[in-house]
């Protein structure tokens, strides 16, 4: 059930009494805006950020019935780097099990985590340059990450669209928190991720925010300034933006 509904700037919010309603309020909207999509335009661009906070709404996009996702490409948002590639705990691994190996997609895009960073990057941009996006799915972390946009290396006008970056200590630790890893010395220290204004370049953005560990994010994100500090942030500066938080996240702006 939702428990309140506001805007901040351009971003619309939303709070749920619990992570399933959460998930599947967001799925039943973003399942309506795919087909919207897919009646007006050949095919769709979407970009999947991978993490346990988005298991309700991936949850809900396989189970939706009426979307042609043989018209859908799907990208893969960020990635560690030097991970083995049939590492359990890696981004594009996560999204083979939770949506890609279960919906018939035209294409999906993995970024891999082993081989030459610059040959990825250039895959990926020319990809991008290529083709528009049309939504992403994506949620912020700890630290008001979004992607692996941490606050010393996020950058709004960032000139490029993929890039590679350390990871700060508060990102590493919540995948520890999140039981992708036992412990901070197995969490990689390097990623692969797209930038911020790639993020920021969807025609809409389903950000799905669930569990008290986000808590402080979700409060920093509605109610603290618009920068880098909290990369989160920027979507208040989008014209089709929503936050979607359960009552655990959205504690402090219940």
């Amino acid at each position: 059930m939702l428990r309140k509904e506001f805007s901040v700037d351009k971003l619309k919010v939303k709070v749920y009494d619990n992570r399933q309603s959460m998930g599947q309020a967001a799925g039943v909207e973003a399942v309506a805006y795919l087909k919207e999509l897919l009646a007006a335009q050949d095919e769709v661009w979407a970009i999947f950020g991978a993490a346990p906070s988005q298991n309700e709404i991936l949850a809900a996009l396989v189970a939706a019935e009426g979307v042609d996702w043989s018209r859908v490409h799907a990208i893969h948002m960020d990635e560690y780097v030097n991970l083995a590639e049939d590492a359990p705990q890696g981004f594009g691994n996560f999204l083979r099990r939770a949506i890609f190996d279960r919906l018939p997609f035209a294409s999906v895009e993995f970024i891999g985590s082993m081989g030459d960073p610059q040959e990825k990057m250039e895959r990926y941009t020319a990809l991008l340059e290529q083709h528009p996006i049309d939504v992403v799915f994506m949620g912020i972390g700890e630290n008001g990450h979004i992607a692996f946009n941490d606050p010393h290396v996020a950058d709004f006008n960032d000139p490029v669209r993929i890039k590679k970056v350390d990871l700060d200590l508060k990102c590493r630790q919540q995948q520890v928190n999140d039981g992708c890893f036992a412990s901070l010395e197995e969490v990689p220290e390097y990623a692969l991720t797209l930038t911020v204004p790639t993020l920021f370049s969807g025609r809409r953005l389903f950000c799905v925010v669930p569990a008290p560990t986000k808590a402080d994010a979700v409060r920093a994100t509605v109610e603290g300034p618009i920068s880098e500090v909290c990369p989160a942030t920027v979507m208040r500066l989008h014209d089709n933006a929503v936050l979607y938080c359960d009552s655990d996240s959205g504690k402090y702006i219940l």
